[in-house]
């Protein structure tokens, strides 16, 4: 016999007012139809109501929103069915909320970060009921709450840290202000009897033998007193254990021996296994629920050795570098982040070689889809607590809803083999010790008690296999955060007020921020910004760079490298190329020092809307140029050419469980391919390791700077040294011969280069704008020939694909040079 709980969506029939505050006449409480789950913006863009916030200044147009307060109503039917229980349930809330059932208050929230249950059987009638959720505006409740509180140090004006909704809702220096409100998530009426499954701790983890799951599982009673005998079956990877619910806990070992690892994308594969909690009693199934586990180890060697800290990941015994990346959330109206946009994007992510996505801690904490995505691609997954860049207080009311959402979300998220970390804050223990807030707080509570007490302790009570952090950057010891030898670090000096040459100057043993700005892709700027001229410096293209200074740094950070190019198409692409400049220096830098440095993680992956930014997928989700260059410098096989004390090195790096030997081919080559000097030797790396070949003198040493450069090969895999920067080079026209033809997946281009030409690149969508291509950057010396495949769907205009504005080179940007010169077509 069944008695498992019924559960009722509540998604349809709403509608939702601007209940109080500055709303337009034609808004002002007026009932519009609502979409559940869902956002405000989202249901006035439906209805016709407001411009799309990511155009051009609409952001400004529609910042009335987020100082409304908004109220949204639905009705439903119902009748008893023999439960005991009856419980509306919210999976979110955004933000600060009242729920009413047919008039009576029923629930209070005041967080985004966490789900909700309350007992309603009470408030519910036979037949229709009215359910009503009221928003306050968010910014009016912050600016409120932060005067309660006392004001904190903070990096943007509206006061986030005194409200628990995500912080970049209000705007950040990549992310449009929207102060959202709404149902963001699911919400039901769930009706049940006797006893429910409340929470599932679950660890799956390597034995000696395949491996073994160790859950413990809490059971809610229907009454406060409840006497029936329960018991709690649970089964996985074809075992499974009957025990008895002793104190409304159920403790349970299973061994798992024909259990295969859960691996890292690029260690191994993936083996995910469906493990199911079903509790009864003597009247039948209660209440069942299921988890997908994958049985690995995982642990950061932190070990003090003899040059500082080290901050290792090692899964399955098995040292991981960590190609890593920055996560936002994907759309800054998150209920429009389906499976599907997540699938996309994190495939996105495996294409460019990386294997670890960190969630940013002033974002949110992302649906089970996300996680699940993680797990089946094998790509990591760190988590910050969703604290970012501020001081926080640590007193009531804040205090216990932040308890109240790690506990909730520590146990959601640690039975995902993706997890790999879990970190305390975004910059906010080394914001304490460097930005001056230790003076502006004055003895004012700051976050502390949550990054060394509070999280460690509900982090080893409910899930004490996953390894936690207390920030970003941190270093342990009692050193300063941002300790170059210790830990982890950030990297922004570079960005915000040095060449990106200087990224050579640090050897950090982890690097978990740094980054470079570009602008989006053609099409992604050109749709949202309607500026005519459109400019650097025109007005839509400002709103649309939300960097302190950002324009201001992306020229100084163009000018030791390029000139900065008069029409705005070439300045796009000059930008754009540079940001991919720079992230590659840095990456195959760092990674040339493993296993000294244990990985790095890219700021960032994604945007959230159209903007210029760090990212390497632009708002629209198109590939940047930044992609290519995270796709190359974190390639399974690399070879890079690196200063060192000896002279200049071949750094040959191997990513793969496999030696690579091969022959280590260097020469010095003319820009017009004439071979001035060279050198061939074996060559061997180790599995996950590498080896150095410092470059014989005559080849190392140029005999004209700026018309030279030197190739190192192992088989495909090679790497360049220039003796000049581009600007102060002889960098010819880039003269290429080009083919093109019709293929089943799009369009192949065939390019055949009769100079030397730097950085090929097709920028596709500006012939069709879903065009893409997953190979770029490509630096081909004179009788080399690369052939590209543009994907895209329908019919699309081959001339136009090789046009000079499409097929970009680093040789336009240089001085004298002239645009890609087509030979054939």
């Amino acid at each position: 016999m069944t008695l498992a709980p019924v559960r009722i969506p509540l998604h349809s029939g709403w509608t939702v007012r601007a209940a109080h505050g500055p709303a337009p006449e034609a808004i002002d409480g007026r009932r519009i139809p609502a979409t559940v789950p869902g956002v405000v913006h989202t249901d006035l863009l439906a209805a016709g109501l407001i411009p799309d916030p990511y155009l051009d200044d609409n952001e400004s147009l529609l910042a009335w929103i987020g100082l409304v307060d908004w109220s949204y109503e639905t009705t439903f039917d119902w009748a008893p069915d023999g439960h005991d229980r009856h419980d509306l349930v919210f999976d979110g809330l955004d933000t600060v909320a009242t729920v009413r059932v047919n008039g009576h208050t029923v629930l209070s929230a005041a967080n985004q970060h966490r789900s909700y249950r309350v007992d309603v059987r009470e408030a519910l009638v036979e037949g229709s009921n009215r359910l009503e959720v009221a928003f306050r505006s968010p910014v009016r409740h912050a600016n409120a709450m932060s005067q309660e509180l006392a004001p904190r140090a903070r990096a943007y004006p509206t006061p986030f840290e005194a409200i628990r909704k995500s912080a970049c809702s209000f705007g950040w220096d990549w992310g449009i202000a929207t102060a959202t409100s709404g149902i963001w998530r699911p919400v039901a009426l769930e009706s049940w009897s006797v006893a429910r499954i409340s929470e599932v701790r679950v660890a799956a983890d390597r034995a000696e033998q395949g491996g073994r799951l160790t859950a413990r599982v809490l059971v809610e009673r229907a009454e406060a007193v409840g006497t029936a005998a329960l018991t709690l079956d649970v089964s996985v990877a074809g075992r499974s254990a009957t025990v008895d619910v002793t104190d409304d806990v159920a403790a349970v070992a299973i061994d798992a021996p024909d259990a295969e690892l859960w691996w890292p994308i690029g260690y191994g594969e993936q083996p995910l296994y469906a493990t199911s909690f079903v509790l009864s009693d003597a009247e039948g199934v209660r209440d069942a629920t299921e988890r997908r586990v994958g049985f690995r180890s995982v642990r950061w060697d932190t070990a003090a050795d003899a040059d500082g800290t080290p901050f290792s990941l090692v899964v399955n015994d098995q040292p991981v570098y960590v190609k890593g990346v920055n996560w936002i959330p994907d759309d800054a109206l998150f209920p429009r982040v389906d499976r599907a946009r997540y699938e996309r994007r994190l495939r996105q992510a495996a294409a460019a070689n990386l294997n670890l996505v960190r969630v940013w801690g002033g974002g949110m904490y992302e649906s089970e889809d996300f996680y699940d995505l993680c797990d089946e691609l094998g790509l990591l997954t760190w988590q910050d607590f969703l604290f970012a860049c501020a001081a926080y207080p640590e007193e009531e009311p804040i205090r216990s809803e932040v308890e109240a959402e790690a506990s909730e979300q520590i146990v959601r998220l640690s039975a995902h083999p993706s997890l790999v970390l879990l970190t305390g804050n975004n910059e906010n223990i080394w914001g304490y010790e460097d930005w001056g807030w230790k003076q502006e707080l004055d003895g004012k509570t700051w976050g502390a008690y949550y990054y060394y007490e509070l999280f460690p302790q509900l982090v080893d009570e409910l899930a004490a296999h996953v390894p936690y952090s207390p920030g970003s950057p941190f270093s342990p010891g009692g050193q300063h955060p941002n300790a170059e030898p210790h830990g982890t670090m950030h990297l922004w000096e570079q960005w915000n007020r040095q060449d990106y040459l200087t990224y050579r100057d640090h050897e950090p043993r982890f690097v978990a921020e740094f980054g470079w700005q570009g602008p989006p892709a053609w099409s992604t700027m050109t749709r949202s910004i309607s500026d005519e001229p459109l400019t650097p410096e025109s007005p839509g293209m400002i709103v649309h760079q939300k960097a302190a200074e950002g324009n201001v740094k992306l020229t100084r950070g163009l000018l030791p490298h390029f000139r900065v190019p008069s029409d705005t198409d070439t300045w796009h692409w000059a930008m754009q190329l540079n940001q991919a400049h720079a992230v590659r220096f840095a990456l195959e830098h760092f990674r040339s020092l493993a296993p000294h440095n244990a990985g790095a993680v890219v700021w960032q992956l994604n945007d959230c809307w159209p903007v210029t930014s760090w990212a390497a997928i632009d708002g629209d989700e198109r590939l940047k140029p930044l992609w290519h260059a995270l796709k190359n410098a974190f390639a399974p096989k690399a070879v890079t050419i690196q200063p060192r004390e000896a002279g200049l090195s071949v750094i040959v790096g191997n990513d793969t469980g496999e030696e690579w030997a091969g022959e280590l081919v260097v020469r010095r080559v003319r820009f017009d391919g004439t071979v001035l000097a060279e050198q061939a030797l074996p060559v061997t790396a180790s599995a996950r390791g590498g080896a150095t070949v410092v470059i014989a003198p005559e080849v190392a040493a140029a005999q004209d700077a700026a018309g030279e450069l030197i190739v190192a090969s192992v088989g495909d895999a090679r790497g360049f040294w220039y003796f000049t920067e581009p600007r102060d080079s002889q960098l010819p026209a880039a003269d290429v011969a080009v083919e093109t033809a019709s293929v089943a997946d799009g369009t192949q281009v065939r390019i055949t280069a009769h100079s030397l030409v730097r950085d090929l690149s097709l920028l596709p969508d500006k012939v069709h704008p879903d065009a893409f291509t997953e190979d770029g950057l490509i630096t081909l010396l004179p009788g080399e020939t690369a052939t590209l495949l543009v994907r895209h769907t329908g019919q699309i205009d081959a001339a136009a694909l090789i046009s000079p504005a499409v097929l970009r080179t680093a040789n336009e940007l240089v001085a004298g040079s002239r645009p890609v010169s087509e030979v054939a077509k």
